[in-house]
């Protein structure tokens, strides 16, 4: 393979060395299953104990209030479902964005088809939520308000803490899908008014497969997967000890490290998005300009198909995405840049680049000096570019 310029880490992320090793022992060596009663096993049990612990930590919550499960998708469906079960008698009417990920979406249509209600608020231009709008739709049968974090495309943050205090002030439970924001952007779930929290581990340089819920103790949310009385009997299943592990250890380098990775990742977002801006005609900035993730920058390209866009940068070495990994075979534009206001022949024609830790300022050059001769080649075969050269032609003989 030659030149490879890895700009997809919101689909996912290289597992860092530092964390296979950490895991590597719990696959051969200490490998006992943490329920068995002797101590070659038992001691794992501690094991997850200490990974809970650093978890905790880093969102300011207790370490009994971490849950772990298979991911954040996994994370999502628990919180929305358990609750609607556990709070049906109090009201059937759940609040959410239409911009949210398809594990919150998805989860809500089910909910529908089993009599629930569920109001899906507009957002600005930005991708912004507005608290307002929130209040305005709380009912007196509202039980769950669920608004993402960050959002996984576009990059904008939410104005989380003011939503969840309106959550609390009407008696509503507030979850937030926080997969793309946890370990990179600073989180307090006290200071944020958050009642539960999803996050996955394959986003910030951890393992797939291995993500945990928050769960404000309090909450009373019922088992999503039964079995056996792992996780304090609210989370079924053989605990998957080194992924537990891997999990602990990239959140524990993630935190250590997450003053400096935003400063340089946001540095060089900024560095993307001006050479992006001042070379490439005809082209839009997707999401907040400010109220940003560090790592993402979203463009959209007028008179360009966005699957070509992505199978020439892929030629060129490098990969990118044109929004959520989990609708990549999809051939309608993305549901977050609808939302936004974007027509469908503009939402086609959007790249999602996102930084990681291997990113540099040199890659990115690359990646402008490619865009460029591929927006020009794409262009070039457009009837609908064309005729709008055409016509700006005209309008500057008049």
């Amino acid at each position: 393979m030659g030149k490879l310029i890895y700009l997809d880490n919101a689909a996912t992320t290289k597992t860092s060395p530092e964390v296979v090793e950490a895991m590597l022992p719990y696959f051969t060596e200490h490998y006992g299953n943490p329920s068995s009663v002797y101590g070659f096993a038992a001691a794992n049990k501690e094991v997850i104990t200490s990974q809970r612990e650093i978890i905790a930590g880093v969102l300011g919550a207790k370490d009994n209030e971490i849950y772990f499960t298979a991911g954040g998708t996994e994370s999502d469906n628990w919180a929305l479902i358990a609750t609607a079960e556990a709070y049906a008698a109090k009201g059937k009417h759940i609040i959410t964005s239409k911009i949210e990920h398809h594990a919150i979406l998805h989860t809500c249509e089910y909910l529908q088809r089993q009599g629930y209600e569920v109001t899906y608020l507009d957002v600005d231009e930005n991708g912004l939520v507005d608290p307002k709008a929130v209040e305005a739709a709380i009912r007196p049968d509202t039980i769950l308000i669920s608004v993402m974090f960050a959002n996984n495309e576009i990059g904008t943050i939410q104005p989380i803490a003011e939503i969840g205090k309106i959550a609390h002030d009407h008696g509503v439970l507030f979850h937030t899908d926080a997969v793309q924001a946890f370990a990179q952007i600073p989180i307090n779930v006290d200071e944020c008014n958050i009642d539960m929290l999803s996050a996955s581990g394959h986003k910030l340089n951890g393992p797939k497969g291995i993500g945990f819920l928050y769960i404000r103790k309090g909450v009373k949310i019922r088992s999503f997967i039964h079995g056996g009385a792992q996780e304090r009997r609210r989370r079924a299943g053989t605990e998957n000890v080194p992924g537990i592990v891997g999990l602990g250890k990239a959140v524990e380098l993630a935190a250590a490290s997450m003053r400096e990775r935003m400063e340089r990742e946001s540095r060089l977002r900024d560095h993307l998005i001006s050479r992006i801006e001042s070379e490439i005609p005809y082209c839009r900035l997707n999401g907040d300009r400010v109220k940003r993730l560090p790592n993402n920058v979203n463009f959209s390209f007028q008179f360009v198909e966005g699957e070509s866009l992505l199978i020439m940068l892929d030629m060129k070495g490098i990969c990118a995405s044109s929004g959520s990994a989990c609708t990549s075979g999809s051939l309608d534009p993305s549901h977050v840049l609808l939302a936004i206001g974007l027509p469908h022949e503009i939402a086609h024609g959007s790249l999602r680049v996102t930084l990681g830790a291997d990113t540099t300022e040199e890659d990115l050059d690359y990646v402008v000096d490619c865009l460029k001769e591929i927006v020009a080649q794409l262009r070039k075969m457009s009837p609908l570019y064309e005729d709008f050269v055409r016509r700006q032609e005209k309008k500057n003989t008049k």
